[in-house]
């Protein structure tokens, strides 16, 4: 069975910084690409950030660019979403998932939330 279990998600404050982590198995986790999406409430699923199997290859929706950093440990079957310098619009509800061509992708999170507030 395909698991997806992640953490970290908080209420910060603008400015603030965050680590999401996910931690993944029941897959050969060094194998796939994976991808961080989200969902701000009354949006639909926003795609962030993906990372190629080999942990080089990163990609970042233009929004977050220079602020978020996606990583990889294939020891540990997991990925990570650094996120620095948070905006209010970066709340919604984020989620892991396997990266593949279909959108939305059918694998991912249970989701963890991401408040920025003041």
């Amino acid at each position: 069975e395909v698991r997806l279990v992640e953490s970290g998600g908080a209420l910060v404050q603008p400015g603030g910084s965050l680590r999401l982590s996910c931690r993944t198995s029941g897959f050969v986790f060094n194998e796939a690409g994976m991808m961080w999406v989200r969902q701000a409430p009354g949006k639909g699923l926003e795609w962030v950030a993906s990372i190629k199997s080999g942990g080089w290859g990163e990609s970042y929706t233009e929004a977050v660019k220079g602020r978020f950093t996606i990583s990889r440990d294939n020891a540990w079957g997991t990925v990570f979403l650094q996120m620095t310098n948070l905006k209010p619009e970066d709340s919604a509800v984020y989620y892991c998932a396997i990266a593949g061509a279909d959108w939305p992708p059918p694998i991912r999170s249970q989701g963890t939330q991401v408040t920025v507030s003041s």
